[in-house]
This record gives C-alpha cells, structure tokens and sequence, in this order.
C-alpha cells in the first residue's frame, strides 16, 4: 500500500496507515474546526479508514487508464441560447407581497444609513 503523500504517520505493522490524534487536532486547526478531546479520539481511526480506502484506489489506479470525469464521454450537453419574452414588470410584482412603484419593497436589515 502507498504511502499517502504529506502523512508523517508510520503505516502499522499490519498494512494500515495511522492518523494520531495530534495529526487529527492539526487538521481541525487548519480548519478552524473546534473539537473536543472525545471528539478527536474518535476521529482519528476514522480517518486511518478514510485513508487507507483512498491509498487502495491509488493501488488499482493504472497508468494506463485516463482519468475520466464520466463514465461516457460527454460532449457539449448544453442547450442552445435562445431569446425568448420575459415578464413585464407588472407581471414580474403580480404576486409579491409589496411593491413600491416598479420594484419590490422589502424590509430594511442594515438600518438608517443608505
């Protein structure tokens, strides 16, 4: 099994790779996720299981094959632009709560200054 790149765990004896629990705090660190101690320790295995799941892909990837985002080639499977009428703006306010002449009045939610 590879050894996943920037994981400065030792694999174990029996073929996993290791997360410890500092590893684990530091990647909550970066991303400023709080956890608690309880929380780390059940984290920890979890992501050892992540890991080892993504380093077995990894062992099956096969140069030969190309990296695909489908399993089909797909070309261009966007619809052609086409102008058609829109709304006017009395259709548009028909059925909002309130208007105030050719706009939408909504409620203020930064205060007085504009």
């Amino acid at each position: 099994m590879p050894e996943i790149p920037g994981s400065s765990s030792p694999r174990g004896t029996s073929g996993r790779i290791e997360i410890s629990r500092d590893e684990v705090a530091h990647l909550a660190d970066l991303a400023r996720i709080d956890l608690s101690d309880a929380e780390l320790e059940h984290l920890a295995p979890q992501l050892s299981v992540i890991l080892e799941s993504v380093a077995s892909i990894a062992e099956v990837a096969a140069d030969e094959i190309p990296p695909t985002s489908h399993a089909l080639p797909l070309t261009n499977v966007f619809r052609d632009d086409v102008v058609t009428p829109g709304l006017t703006a009395e259709q548009a306010l028909a059925m909002a709560p309130a208007s105030e002449g050719q706009r939408f009045s909504v409620p203020r939610i930064l205060g007085e200054e504009a």
